[in-house]
């Protein structure tokens, strides 16, 4: 599961990722606020990350099954497609956030870890990212619901 990413990977993840951000419709631009907020160094708020996981909720639903059927295709499991996701992120110099752990954490009274420390990446997998890094980054929002 956590062999290095190879180049196939990186295009099945690519391939994946542009069903899920079409699957996430309208919601996706209230989403991209909110990583554009952490990636500038602020967390969310529980009322805000709340907001947020009601407006994209019904979507959120739709896109999981969209990317569930897609990684099927690809022949990726779950798993490996979040082994490939941190590694795209690392990539593109991106911390990993989940915000429905966080949202399941702040239900049971626990504080989020919105760690936004950034992991280096390998020369490796910069290269294969580079070719994407444009509509990755665009699309990099998706991966905070853990798509």
């Amino acid at each position: 599961m956590n062999a290095p990413l190879t180049q196939a990977d990186v295009q099945k993840f690519v391939r994946v990722r542009r069903e899920v951000r079409v699957a996430l419709g309208t919601s996706f631009s209230d989403l991209q606020r909110v990583w554009q907020d952490i990636q500038a160094g602020q967390s969310p708020n529980l009322i805000q990350l709340a907001a947020v996981m009601r407006q994209t909720a019904g979507n959120v639903g739709v896109a999981r099954q969209t990317q569930q059927a897609a990684l099927a295709r690809e022949g990726l499991s779950n798993e490996r497609y979040a082994v490939v996701r941190a590694g795209v992120n690392r990539a593109l110099g991106l911390p990993s956030v989940d915000l429905v752990k966080a949202a399941e954490g702040l239900q049971t009274g626990q504080l989020p870890d919105l760690n936004t420390t950034v992991k280096p990446a390998t020369a490796q997998e910069k290269a294969l990212v580079a070719p994407f890094d444009k509509e990755l980054r665009a699309s990099a929002a998706a991966g905070l619901l853990g798509l």
